[in-house]
């Protein structure tokens, strides 16, 4: 097992020049392979991530003798990545490999394990010397890889460190989760995660920061620092996000062996000019990838229930279906006067987790070991016992 470790480096002005040169020739290598990979196949040849390699540090002395004032792994990687990329490109799996851009690409280098040291609270990097790290390595094992990179004004180094792999403890307990937009997520036990709307708090901070950086003049001194605050603003905000959502997957994960959650057509939601934002600030794709990589981790399994399944128009006791609910209905009232809930109405994101839930166990053959009961404020309360 591979995990890896992002810690915040804290360097001095001259090693800020460093790292920024080490991903600028990062990033003109990767241009010029690609340049000259997309040359080499419109001709006819066969072009190759180890043949453009070899041309390239044939040429390198003469031509690119800035690039030697880095650590080679800035100048060796970017060929091995972009064989990777165009390797998914021919597998269907990515959209084909595009240059990177110096304002808008995100700049980062790779470090191979022979090309780094650990010490106490810092690194050494070749050419570079120590560098300070905001903390150590929490994880114990071999080192791999690591790559550094730069968010807003900032340099960080993700280390990815090779562990053996635990023995998942096995939960007998079972959810089933329904997301949305007035609450991140329902639990099939009642419980109800709040959506913090990051992005929303801080619109208005947002806004006023983007125009201060407009009206700037462009390639001032002064437009550069506007820029760097949005930069902040923007950064801050995804890690809010970002903690959120580690934070519920890993409770989510620490609690329950099986997981039900519905797959949504997200791309389809994000078409929503009204609501695109919203679902975006929610991260909902986010929440689903992390809880399937959490859960798989611990031994549970994360069941994906179809997106037409109408869990939010069934009542979970009976069955009976509301066709003409609408969006703004938030109580879910069952008309079935046979139904020991038509007396009782239902939160709607409640009643969906439960039918999430209990369409998760029938797709796996555990349907029978669902069994019903009050315990919670709104009047019902579903235990699972799957073991």
């Amino acid at each position: 097992m591979i995990r890896a470790h992002k810690i915040r480096l804290h360097p001095t002005k001259e090693q800020h020049v460093y790292l920024a040169k080490a991903a600028g020739v990062a990033r003109f290598v990767w241009n010029w392979a690609l340049a000259e990979w997309n040359r080499q196949y419109e001709v006819g040849e066969n072009p190759a991530a180890l043949k453009l390699k070899k041309h390239f540090n044939e040429i390198r002395r003469e031509q690119f003798p800035w690039t030697w004032e880095v650590t080679k792994n800035a100048s060796d990687q970017p060929f091995l990545d972009l064989g990777k990329a165009f390797t998914a490109f021919f597998e269907g799996k990515a959209c084909h490999p595009k240059f990177k851009s110096k304002k808008r690409s995100k700049p980062s280098f790779y470090l191979a394990n022979d090309q780094l040291e650990l010490g106490d609270h810092r690194m050494w990097v070749p050419k570079l010397g120590w560098v300070n790290m905001a903390e150590n390595l929490r994880f114990a094992g071999k080192i791999t890889s690591a790559r550094i990179s730069k968010t807003a004004d900032w340099w960080f180094v993700s280390i990815q460190v090779e562990m053996p792999d635990e023995i998942p403890v096995k939960k007998q307990a079972a959810v089933g989760i329904d997301v949305g937009l007035k609450r991140l997520a329902t639990l099939s036990t009642g419980e109800g995660v709040e959506n913090q709307a990051f992005l929303k708090t801080a619109l208005g901070k947002l806004r006023r920061a983007n125009k201060r950086l407009h009206r700037r003049k462009p390639g001032s001194n002064n437009r550069e620092q506007a820029r760097r605050q949005v930069a902040r603003l923007h950064y801050r905000i995804a890690c809010l996000r970002e903690d959120a959502l580690q934070k519920l997957t890993t409770r989510l994960a620490d609690s329950y062996g099986i997981v039900g959650v519905e797959t949504l057509n997200l791309k389809g939601l994000l078409k929503n000019r009204r609501l695109a934002r919203s679902f975006s600030d929610a991260s909902l794709g986010a929440l689903r990838r992390l809880l399937e990589a959490k859960v798989a981790q611990r031994g549970g399994q994360v069941i994906k229930v179809g997106r037409f399944f109408p869990s939010s128009k069934t009542c979970h006791c009976c069955g009976w279906k509301w066709e003409d609910m609408a969006l703004k209905d938030r109580v879910f009232v069952c008309q079935n006067p046979s139904c020991p809930y038509s007396q009782f109405p239902q939160d709607r994101d409640h009643n969906a987790a439960q039918n999430v839930l209990r369409e998760a166990l029938r797709l796996i053959g555990l349907i029978d070991q669902v069994a019903t009961g009050t315990g919670s404020d709104d009047g019902v309360n579903l235990a699972v016992d799957a073991g």
